[in-house]
């Protein structure tokens, strides 16, 4: 089939050796690899799957289970998704973070499949071309001719999670955040297209692993380093992203309008994973002319906002704005990276909190300056290393050492820390967990002084923590170091997934601050409702939702985000209201519906799920060899799809 004849569209190397299975040739150990998934992979009803998934979890190396999981996907994926939707919070973890972070490091060391669209910097000016390719071998047409494609995610594999640069090997990234989107939201993974953006790679100072990756004789992309520069803002970026006039547009602005001339306006193109020097200026260059957002910016902002809320629900249970509440907390961020900034951003432009709540740091210490911004003669001097973190300076240079994290807690006395380092483990020591406990027994002492009852205080007065840094191995703090420096009071949040835990008999369950509460319902709801762009405020209002959605359990085990298991439900809630929020104002192209269960009921009809086993759908082919295949397409609904095609969107066909 097409697929098969794939040239454009897969990455340098692997185009170089001919084909798929040529480049498996000349690597005999993915060959033997291969085979031997194969052979292990023999499930043909879901219980099966999960059966053989558990077995190989059992002996401690997820790998392997990504790795099984991977080739199902290719073999039988009407079993993958069912797999992973009757077990989302046992799967997710394995086919998304934080096992991907070490499938993207050994990515070229696993089988290729032919999932997922490589564009290279040498095919500049000629990106539509390559993007059709890939989408006349993978994705259904409409009635009308038009290829159908509600998602594109993309990165350039320059900032793998807190792993750094690792090129083409990043692509795992894209694969597995839009796994999510179908099990989380509904998304239909026939309809969606994984991307990289080869520009080149780093060498091993790029990564925190020090792998040479370029050098890798199984490494898929172009074997060149990364040209750069230094901008305007004295960052350093990629100098593929900026080109002149004169240049024509760059790489990323081609690929952009190439998608919305093959997809059309109402297909979501999500960044990923870029480096945050080069995140910002493109979100802010291609935000108002494409449907687009930035998830590691935008979405981990609207996630953190999400978890803070339900950290003060778990403080103050009976109050009734938990956005006045925000307003009122003080918050310390601890890392200056995209994440954090976005956060910080987020609750200061969207939510109104004052921005002498927020204070943020970076490896020299807090960000500030010395004045505000002049007429451009005498620019501002301190500690910022972008725009971006000069908004978020402080005016005025601190008085105290403040590359001491636990004198900078007791000088500002934050109510919540928030770390998003991604270089520096174990940074929140028994020192700083204790800081953040006198900080809240000051503020406990005076409520007593006001004559408070016990029982508020006790409940109101504690330390919020959150160590966001994927994965486990960059982690600020575990869990259960947490929960014991801190004597249990502690209200703990990570981004990647800590088990639960006893404390003082009581059961704890860290909540997995992770975007897939955010990206999944948000991107669901723009695309039903045909969105023109993304307006920042749809991201607390999405965080808002998220925070509502947790229930009785939730609360009982302390969780600042709802159980994994109830993900659909919780997708489900965001992408209502990110629908109701588009048409108030005025960026939905297609009205869905006036009130909350009228939208609801027809975003229920669009959601895509695998056909149930012995049903005729799943008689669909399934892949027993190594022929490559693709998900099967599905019918759409009648009503929602008359609409689409209304509004022009070609590529929201849902299932």
């Amino acid at each position: 089939g097409a697929a098969s004849t794939r040239r454009l569209s897969l990455p340098k190397s692997v185009a170089d050796a001919g084909s798929i299975d040529d480049w498996h040739g000349r690597h005999p150990e993915l060959s033997e690899l291969r085979d031997l998934l194969d052979g292990m992979c023999t499930a043909s009803t879901v219980a099966e799957a999960q059966a053989a998934v558990r077995a190989i979890l059992s002996l401690g190396h997820p790998i392997w289970g990504y790795a099984y999981l991977r080739m199902l996907h290719h073999k039988q994926p009407h079993l993958y998704f069912g797999a992973l939707l009757a077990s989302p919070e046992e799967l997710l973890p394995v086919v998304y973070t934080p096992t991907v972070g070490e499938a993207c490091q050994k990515f070229g060391r696993m089988p290729f499949y032919p999932r997922g669209c490589y564009v290279s910097l040498s095919q500049r000016g000629h990106v539509r071309a390559v993007l059709e390719e890939y989408a006349v071998a993978h994705l259904p047409r409409g009635a009308d001719g038009r290829f159908e494609c509600q998602c594109v995610v993309f990165t350039d594999g320059g900032r793998i999670l807190g792993l750094g640069d690792l090129g083409a090997w990043g692509m795992g990234i894209p694969v597995g955040k839009l796994d999510l989107y179908a099990v989380c939201a509904g998304f239909d993974p026939a309809r969606t297209v994984p991307l990289l953006l080869d520009v080149g790679c780093s060498g091993p100072e790029g990564n925190s692993a020090g792998l040479d990756i370029r050098n890798d004789r199984c490494y898929i992309g172009l074997r060149q380093e990364r040209e750069r520069h230094t901008s305007a803002a004295g960052t350093l970026v990629n100098s593929a992203y900026y080109a002149s006039d004169a240049d024509g547009p760059s790489i990323v602005s081609e690929l952009l309008d190439a998608a919305r001339d093959l997809f059309g306006p109402a297909c979501v193109l999500q960044f990923e994973d870029f480096n945050s020097n080069d995140a910002f200026p493109l979100l802010e260059a291609e935000r108002r002319r494409h449907l687009t957002y930035n998830d590691d910016i935008q979405g981990t902002a609207a996630v953190c906002v999400a978890a803070i809320l339900g950290a003060l629900r778990l403080r103050m249970p009976d109050t009734e704005s938990l956005v006045d509440e925000l307003r009122d907390t003080v918050v310390l961020f601890h890392g200056a990276g995209s994440a954090n900034l976005g956060t910080a951003s987020l609750m200061m432009c969207e939510a109104g909190v004052p921005a002498d709540n927020i204070y943020m740091t970076n490896s020299r210490g807090l960000l500030w300056r010395d004045r505000e911004d002049g007429d451009g003669e005498h620019p501002p001097e301190g500690n910022f290393r972008n725009d971006e973190q000069k908004r978020m300076a402080r005016l005025g240079k601190p008085t105290w050492e403040s590359t001491d994290l636990v004198e900078t807690i007791r000088r500002l006395k934050p109510d919540m820390l928030v770390g998003a380092v991604g270089g520096s483990p174990g940074c929140f020591s028994r020192a700083v967990v204790e800081a953040m406990m006198a900080v809240q027994e000051e503020r406990a002492a005076a409520g007593r002084l006001c004559g408070w009852r016990e029982q508020r205080i006790q409940q109101q007065f504690r330390p919020t923590i959150f160590a966001l840094s994927n994965p486990k191995t960059q982690a600020e703090i575990t869990a259960q170091d947490c929960y014991h420096f801190s004597r249990g009071r502690a209200i703990f949040g990570s981004g990647t997934r800590f088990a639960p835990l006893n404390v003082d008999s009581r059961m704890r369950r860290p909540g997995q601050v992770n975007n897939f509460f955010i990206f999944p319902g948000l991107s669901f709801g723009l695309m039903a409702c045909a969105a023109t762009i993304v307006p920042e405020s749809l991201f607390l209002v999405a965080a808002e939702a998220v925070a509502k959605s947790l229930d009785k359990r939730d609360l009982a085990v302390e969780s600042v985000v709802p159980d994994a298991n109830r993900i659909r439900e919780v997708s489900e809630n965001v992408a209502v209201a990110v629908v109701l929020a588009a048409q108030d104002q005025g960026v939905a192209t297609i009205r869905v519906g006036e009130r909350a269960e009228e939208v609801r009921r027809v975003l229920r009809r669009r959601m895509w799920a695998p056909p149930a086993e012995g049903s005729e759908e799943d008689g669909a082919p399934r892949v027993h060899s190594r022929a490559h295949s693709r998900v099967p397409g599905h019918a759409a609904t009648e009503a929602v799809e008359d609409r689409v095609r209304g509004a022009g969107g070609a590529g929201q066909h849902g299932a």
